[in-house]
């Protein structure tokens, strides 16, 4: 939250701001009002632990469109007292750079404080702009940062990103812009309060449904549905015109959109072809975007369906490139087709409950070391030190494997996935069973070529 004294001066000089657009007038001044990043604000998390140390390093922000990337890095320069220096990668060059990089070095040793660059799109800079400022990051001129919607494992390059800190900012959940809404909606100075509106719980659930966890997206949404609301309710009418895009239309039971999409998934999930089918004509027939179920439909695939029936993934996907090849109505009997085979494919979750398994131990505890042996050996001095060593190439064996251990020492004998006996996952756990039986004879020097 701003100050006060910066407050009542926007309010004197509401002339002059009324045509800035809500959501940057909502920009959060504080952390308080910073929300949906708890796993990098939350007490011990590592921003705050940050902010607590008084030491701030270089940043690269990554994460989706309205996630507040530049939001963070200004609340961060404010509380560190340090000017901020915007800089987009889309419109800026070398000379650019050179420029701005000299007005930090002098502002270093003139006022004994570093200047903070923050480059917006730094994924658009190619690696000659890039390392322009290495040497200003190294010698403390200024502290880098960086937003970006791309990783920046494949877009920065190594030099700039080992001197930086990767944050991974998330999509805002449902929660989060709600928060973001409300307050837009009761702030007098700085949002909408004025007009005393409220909005309806459809239009809400509306406004978060399309904006894909983009704060920015809803925002201006609802700055525009409040121009077109005509009482003191939003509705979803004023979402739907505001977002200029046919939405669901609602039968008389007041079934929202969510719950169709929901019944949709949870037929196919317990095997019902007809009533899948029932749920996908509903939804069609209200005016859905056929891709946005296609996609629902791969998902289905991969979640719900899993190695129980490889197929289903590929057919899934091949409906969404029918009907983007036949487009409406034709190519709707494509994404028939794929319901009526995700209904009655054998179901399985193992996969999507093993990755999660795999994922939360990645997220809770330490990174175990990569062994030497499975390490690849690219430079001399790798080798020299051991990477690569005693690696056994399966293929080298008669037996197309070995007994080589392939996980960290820490994690040996782990178990993530764990296939049912419906479909083809029975066929993959006979597949496991013989590998970890032939793993064990060639252990105890059994093994044979058979």
């Amino acid at each position: 939250m701003a100050r006060p004294d910066d407050r009542q001066n926007k309010k004197n000089q509401g002339r002059e701001t009324r045509h800035v657009p809500l959501a940057e007038r909502m920009r959060p001044q504080t952390f308080d009002r910073f929300y949906g990043q708890e796993h990098l604000l939350g007490p011990g998390k590592i921003l705050t632990e940050l902010i607590e140390s008084g030491q701030l390093v270089s940043i690269i922000f990554w994460g989706p469109p309205g996630s507040g990337k530049t939001t963070l890095g200004m609340m961060l320069a404010r509380h560190f007292g340090l000017n901020c220096l915007f800089f987009s990668a889309v419109l800026s060059g070398i000379k650019e750079i050179k420029e701005v990089m000299a007005q930090a070095e002098q502002q270093k040793k003139m006022y004994g404080q570093p200047l903070i660059i923050f480059i917006d799109e730094i994924h658009r800079f190619n690696k000659a702009q890039q390392s322009a400022f290495l040497p200003y990051v190294e010698r403390g001129d200024v502290i880098l940062f960086g937003s970006t919607t791309e990783n920046p494992s494949f877009e920065v390059i190594a030099p700039l990103l080992s001197r930086t800190r990767v944050l991974v900012l998330k999509p805002l959940d449902k929660e989060a812009l709600r928060k973001i809404i409300i307050d837009a909606l009761i702030d007098e100075i700085d949002g909408l309060g004025q007009l005393h509106l409220s909005i309806s719980e459809e239009a809400l659930e509306l406004l978060y449904d399309q904006s894909n966890g983009d704060a920015r997206r809803a925002l201006n949404a609802l700055e525009i549905a409040a121009s077109l609301s005509r009482s003191q309710k939003i509705t979803v009418k004023d979402v739907e015109e505001a977002l200029q895009k046919r939405t669901l239309v609602y039968d008389k039971s007041g079934e929202e959109h969510y719950n169709l999409i929901s019944a949709l998934h949870k037929s196919l999930r317990n095997s019902d072809v007809d009533a899948s089918l029932y749920w996908l004509a509903r939804m069609l027939y209200a005016g859905e975007d056929p891709l946005y179920i296609a996609r629902r439909l791969i998902r289905f695939a991969s979640e719900d369906i899993g190695l129980a029936d490889p197929q289903a993934l590929a057919l899934a996907l091949q409906a969404k490139e029918a009907y983007d090849f036949l487009g409406s109505p034709e190519g709707e009997l494509a994404l028939a087709e794929a319901v009526v085979y995700l209904a009655s494919a054998p179901k399985s979750n193992r996969v999507y409950v093993a990755f999660g398994q795999a994922m939360k131990e990645v997220e809770e505890s330490p990174f175990e070391p990569v062994p030497l042996h499975i390490r690849n050996a690219v430079t001399p001095l790798m080798k020299e030190i051991g990477y690569g060593e005693d690696y056994q190439y399966a293929h080298d064996s008669p037996l197309s494997t070995t007994d080589m251990e392939t996980f960290p020492e820490r994690l040996k004998g782990k178990k993530y996935y764990h296939p049912g006996n419906l479909g083809f996952e029975k066929e993959i756990k006979k597949r496991i069973d013989w590998w970890e039986a032939l793993k064990e004879k060639i252990r105890k020097g059994k093994a044979s070529e058979e």
